[in-house]
């Protein structure tokens, strides 16, 4: 029987480094599965990114700027009933127009937004005020905009899982940017071990997992953030009220699908201080921390 042996791929995609480990029988095996989900995740970042003019997702926001209409293609119908399940799931919370906030918070100028800014700007957003039906996207109000960061970068995580395994790969793990898919454990069938990182010391971790299988997604306040007179304001935006989230620092979830972990993660942020009780009767595993630093979740309890 031929061994095994270990192959680590790096990269940088989605603004995140990212990672592909793989065993395989030759070097040449392992290389043409990691070219070739590397290669899809290219794909669905020219697609997708909003800071390409030439992507489909800039096309879909001009016809949305004018509350035009447009016909999509069956992956990005895919994506927008995800959304919308998201949106229903979350109670509103998860809502993929709410990308426009950004015109508002700029972490870099160390300024907060004008009530008065934030309240002209919810005016377009809403997947309320948007109307999709398969495979069609009208736009009610001119000025929205569609962003798919809180699942793309997870939907790739999940199809390059798909495409090492695909090409004969049986042990492995994917990890853009801290969004990660097992593939199958080590060889000798040990756990991967990968760390849950403290939102405010990178250096401690809060949880070390040992995964054979599965996603986790993790999402908090600390990617981009700014603080004032004390107040620390995180990227994780309501879009209900426009302003940044401010109970959870930060939450993890582990899922089949990573692309379920991330939006999972993200609506227990939104859900503030009812987040916990959320994140528990979803029923997947998941470990929370508070601005205050309090933990919780089923995951802290496993061992």
């Amino acid at each position: 029987m031929t061994r095994l042996k270990y192959y680590p791929f790096s990269f940088k995609a989605m603004g995140s480094p990212c990672s592909i480990q793989l065993y395989a029988k030759s070097k040449k095996k392992g290389q043409n599965a990691a070219e070739a989900a590397i290669a899809d995740i290219s794909r669905l970042e020219s697609l997708y990114s909003r800071y390409r003019a030439d992507s489909f997702l800039s096309k879909i926001n001009r016809v949305a700027a004018k509350a035009g209409s447009i016909s999509v293609d069956d992956e990005t119908a895919g994506l927008l009933d995800y959304a919308a399940t998201c949106y229903q799931q979350s109670g509103g919370l998860f809502d993929i127009t709410s990308g426009i906030l950004r015109q508002v918070w700029d972490f870099k100028s160390n300024q907060l937004p004008t009530n008065a800014e934030i309240d002209q700007i919810k005016k377009r957003i809403g997947w309320h005020r948007l109307k999709w039906e398969r495979p069609v996207l009208s736009f009610g109000v001119p000025g929205m905009e569609i962003d798919f960061g809180g699942v793309v970068k997870e939907y790739a995580v999940d199809r390059a899982a798909a495409l090492c395994f695909e090409a004969g790969i049986e042990h492995g793990v994917v990890n853009l940017g801290g969004d990660i898919k097992i593939i199958g454990p080590h060889p000798d069938g040990s756990p991967w071990r990968i760390a849950i990182q403290h939102p405010r010391n990178p250096d401690v971790a809060l949880k070390i997992l040992l995964l054979q299988s599965g996603a986790l997604a993790s999402s908090g306040d600390y990617e981009r953030c700014i603080t004032i007179n004390g107040r620390r304001y995180g990227h994780v935006l309501n879009p209900k009220t426009g302003w940044p989230v401010s109970h959870m620092a930060a939450v993890s979830v582990v899922g089949e699908f990573c692309v379920v972990a991330g939006s999972a993660s993200t609506i227990g942020m939104l859900k503030e201080a009812l987040g916990a009780d959320w994140l528990r009767d979803l029923g997947l595993p998941h470990l929370w921390i508070d601005t205050k630093g309090g933990t919780g979740g089923s995951l802290l309890d496993a061992e």
